[in-house]
């Protein structure tokens, strides 16, 4: 035991994360584990999605199938979490009763939101006017023509042709390829 709080990683029953994380939180209050098992999350993200023309915005698991605890890893608080019912173990441990290692600092900055994962940095060798491939996103598989370049934050405005009119759309370096002539 290191006697520091950390992050780990509970793999579960997909479908079942939220009913885990009520389960680790009532047996906290009820093993009296207050002192070694603290947050429990299921990191969630905002997804916009269009059905029947219509915008429709809900939320969406980031990792199914997973929960997040933050806990001291003490043999009682290993004991508590690893037998709720739902868990099927921790994510980095070897098995044999190893107990597991924790996310590292930067990862559960990612996590919590505190700090924006890393982007890919693309070097995109285009002009205003050259046509471009969308090969992420809503729109991957159109092309269009760039409109506008923003080299410092890796964005460019395409203009593309949906339903018989043109539209504008912003989009990142990673999102498109030049295409071939």
């Amino acid at each position: 035991m290191n006697g520091e709080k950390a992050w780990y990683v509970l793999h579960t029953y997909s479908g079942y994360e939220n009913k885990v994380k009520e389960n680790i939180e009532l047996r906290k209050d009820s093993m009296d584990m207050n002192e070694n098992i603290f947050r429990v999350m299921v990191p969630e993200e905002e997804v916009t999605e269009m059905k029947d023309g219509v915008k429709k915005t809900k939320s969406k698991k980031k990792f199914p199938g997973y929960v997040l605890v933050e806990m001291v890893m003490s043999d009682e608080a290993w004991f508590v979490v690893r037998n709720t019912p739902g868990v099927t173990g921790f994510v980095g441990s070897h098995g044999a009763g190893s107990k597991p290692s924790s996310l590292l600092e930067e990862e559960v900055a990612v996590l919590l939101g505190d700090k924006a994962a890393p982007k890919p940095v693309v070097d995109l060798e285009v002009e205003i006017g050259d046509r471009v491939e969308i090969i992420d996103g809503a729109f991957s598989g159109l092309a269009g023509v760039i409109e506008e370049i923003d080299q410092d934050q890796q964005r460019l405005k395409v203009v593309i042709e949906m339903f018989g009119r043109e539209t504008v759309t912003e989009l990142e370096f990673y999102q498109v390829k030049a295409e071939e002539i």
